[in-house]
């Protein structure tokens, strides 16, 4: 049996998994027709790239693609707390939760174009270097390259493989001046982010040149009000908006947003930036819907392949919301659903009839 049809019927098999996800459970699933080892030598071959990716993605993305499509840059980690420690599987700093998580830490460069998102890249944090921590005098792991020239080069990517997008999103940990720079000179795009309340910004092109800076968070700003500055590090205008929301639990949040093209009003910006949730979406459905993290592989390369499969999963999850309009959480629902029936049904006839010989 060829290897893209191995790899085929292995997302398939995530897809409509319910546990762990092992070589004998696809091969006991289908009776034979693949064997435990053939699913092996596919996860232990050759380990997928982001090329690997785009070939798969590429006819999705033509078949959406706009000019007013987004492409957004964004990490997550998906716990692994079992497994044995290697380059990929290793500590890292869960921002969101702000403590250390051992697991894969995964970048996405994430396209959204017409209500459909699809990843168009993908890069594993591989931390190969150690090091002593002059604090603690641990060794301890970290990767040679820093995510925000993951995220650069994950864009460059979208921009050579021809994918239209007006905007790149992301968030303030991925909010350099270096990145900006890199967007707006060599990729020729604009980006909409955050900024931290501490990052530094002048008023004026004068007060630039004289390096008159001061903390984003000390402008008198009116909610849903736009201003024009200069960021320290930037050598061109943005447009600052302060967006006010409500948090679930009822206090008041405050976020600064800037963005690359100033003639865009407050609504234009925040209205854009919102597009960025689909990668929390997206974060949520690659962890629940199909097993991200219930692979027992244990090298880099058969991990890696494991991950490569989950994403085409998300992929034909995705191709099927286009299709039936439902979201991918209710589709995953109906697999279970059926795979009820069909275990309901099974134990019915296998159990005998009360009162029978």
């Amino acid at each position: 049996m060829k290897a893209q049809r191995i790899a085929d019927l292995y997302s398939d098999y995530l897809l409509a998994s319910f546990g762990a996800t092992t070589a004998t459970g696809l091969s006991d699933l289908l009776e034979g027709e693949v064997s435990h080892d053939q699913v092996t030598r596919y996860l232990a071959g050759t380990k997928k790239t982001a090329s690997d990716l785009w070939r798969t993605v590429k006819p999705l993305v033509r078949e959406v693609q706009a000019e007013a499509g987004v492409l957004i840059i964004d990490d997550s980690i998906e716990e692994k707390p079992y497994t044995d420690e290697n380059a990929i599987i290793c500590w890292h700093y869960d921002h969101s939760k702000d403590r250390l998580l051992k697991g894969i830490n995964f970048l996405t460069a994430l396209y959204n174009s017409r209500g459909v998102s699809v990843p168009v890249g993908f890069h594993l944090v591989a931390k190969t270097e150690t090091y002593t921590d002059p604090k603690t005098q641990q060794e301890k792991r970290r990767s040679p390259v820093s995510k925000n020239a993951v995220g650069q080069e994950l864009i460059k990517q979208a921009v050579r493989n021809r994918i239209p997008f007006r905007f790149v999103l992301f968030d303030g940990w991925f909010a350099s001046a270096e990145t900006m720079l890199f967007i707006k000179h060599k990729q020729h795009r604009d980006f909409i982010c955050p900024l931290k309340t501490n990052r530094k910004v002048a008023l004026s092109k004068a007060d630039k040149q004289q390096g008159r800076y001061v903390r984003v968070d000390t402008l008198e700003l009116e909610a849903q009000a736009r201003r024009e500055i200069y960021l320290e590090g930037v050598d061109f205008p943005l447009v600052l908006v302060k967006q006010v929301f409500t948090n679930e639990d009822g206090s008041v949040g405050i976020r600064y947003l800037v963005c690359s093209d100033t003639t865009l009003s407050f609504d234009d910006v925040t209205t854009t930036y919102h597009k960025r949730w689909g990668v929390e979406c997206y974060h949520k459905s690659l962890k629940q819907n199909v097993s991200l993290a219930k692979s027992p592989t244990q090298t880099v390369t058969t991990q890696t392949n494991h991950f490569f499969a989950a994403l085409c999963g998300f992929i034909k999850l995705e191709r099927l919301k286009m299709k039936t309009q439902l979201n991918h959480f209710t589709l995953k629902s109906k697999l279970y659903l059926n795979a009820l029936h069909s275990a309901f049904a099974t134990l019915r006839a296998l159990t005998p009839v009360q009162g029978s010989a």
